[in-house]
């Protein structure tokens, strides 16, 4: 399948959530990991987020960037 037919399929997959996600929403999409992985992947780099008040806030095509390289 090609890149640019994941994307489209991760963006309907995606649809219900909101356009900047929290970290407790990025953690159920991913799986259901834990908020403490949530934020090693966001430290570490592997997901670019930005900071929003006290909160972490990634965007959906952030999150669709990191899953096509993991895969």
């Amino acid at each position: 399948m090609s890149e640019k037919k994941k994307r489209s399929e991760y963006m309907k997959m995606f649809k219900a959530y909101p356009e900047l996600l929290r970290i407790e929403q990025l953690c159920e999409i991913l799986g259901g990991i834990s908020t403490k992985t949530g934020y090693k992947l966001l430290k570490d780099g592997k997901i670019s987020s930005m900071k929003v008040g006290r909160e972490y806030r990634v965007t959906k095509v952030d999150l669709v960037n990191y899953l096509l390289k993991t895969n």
